[in-house]
């Protein structure tokens, strides 16, 4: 091969070469995931798990009667580490006659990485105006921020209702005026995503247990909040438990339901909960699903040990029967 043919094919290869980089650049990665929403029928109902995003949760900090060890112990053998990326979770349920949303989300209360609900709401076939009641499990932020956006209610024709024991506490305007630091912030979160809600006339609390629509009945699990309420979703035998915060750190929780975490306002009262609901799923099998369970959450639990372990549903991709 002469000098010349050398440096013709020397000066191809390096053409290729910057092609195949040029190639490469042009495809960047995307670096999102797809609407998150995902389907499960309890008999004659469709639930549709809708993920409002995730949240850093620096879970060392928050939980409580735990040595920190035991945490990271707890974290590593889930292959996880402090600050767990923490779900935030609401459900649609159509029982055929009425469309209800179990809590909203966080909207624009805990920054970019949340406020998704809505819009996967609307993957998920379904539009905001086409919610008719809202089911809270209790009023922290992440549940209730979904309720406004942009200073509007994001559900116009839907009756938001909550436990009154719950509304009668994060309402109350002498409670606000008592609170300091974050917990003053949580009282204004909370006028501020429900209260307009109950100035149109469109919040209507509840006492106790109770069938709100056929097939959805609130069941009070008090503790978290001094009014959190758990909902049951019930069709054709099969049943399926809404638990809100009845718990929030998988990994560390189910195997020791005693660990409470800094957000509860009664932490002897929620583990007492958290205990009881626990063998409860466990003995009788229904389904369960929660706020910051892993999206999509569904799944199951069977006492193992001292604890309890969770059975996330086996994903399907089959049409679900009409």
């Amino acid at each position: 091969m002469t000098i010349t043919a050398r440096l013709r094919a020397t000066a191809l290869a390096f053409t290729a070469a910057l092609f195949a980089l040029s190639v490469q650049a042009a495809v960047p990665q995307q670096k999102t995931q797809a609407p998150g929403y995902y389907r499960l029928m309890i008999g004659d109902i469709e639930v549709t798990a809708l993920s409002d995003g995730t949240i850093p949760m620096p879970v060392g900090k928050l939980l409580q009667g735990v040595k920190p060890a035991a945490v990271d112990h707890a974290l590593s053998h889930a292959f996880l580490k402090d600050p767990v990326e923490a779900s935030v979770n609401g459900y649609l349920i159509n029982t055929g006659t009425h469309l209800v949303l179990v809590d909203t989300g966080a909207g624009e209360l805990f920054g970019p990485s949340v406020g998704n609900l809505a819009n996967n709401l609307r993957a998920a076939g379904y539009q905001p105006e086409q919610v008719e009641e809202i089911y809270i499990t209790h009023m922290h932020g992440d549940h209730i921020g979904g309720l406004m956006s942009g200073g509007k209610m994001v559900f116009p024709n839907a009756i938001v209702r909550a436990c009154q024991h719950e509304s009668g506490y994060w309402l109350s305007k002498e409670n606000l005026e008592a609170a300091t630091g974050d917990r003053a912030g949580g009282f204004k979160a909370a006028m501020a995503s429900v209260g307009p809600y109950v100035s149109a006339g469109k919040f209507k609390p509840f006492e106790e247990d109770t069938e709100l629509v056929p097939g959805v009945s609130a069941k009070v699990a008090h503790g978290h909040t001094p009014g959190h309420t758990t909902y049951m979703v019930e069709s054709k035998g099969q049943r399926l438990l809404l638990w809100g915060d009845l718990m929030h750190v998988a990994s560390v929780q189910f195997a020791d339901p005693s660990v409470t975490i800094l957000y509860d306002s009664d932490s002897k009262a929620a583990y007492a909960q958290r205990l009881r609901i626990f063998n409860d799923a466990s003995k009788n099998g229904y389904w369960v699903a929660g706020g910051h369970l892993p999206f999509p959450a569904f799944g199951h639990l069977r006492a193992e040990g001292k604890g309890f372990r969770f059975f996330p549903a086996n994903y399907s991709s089959f049409r679900l029967p009409n």
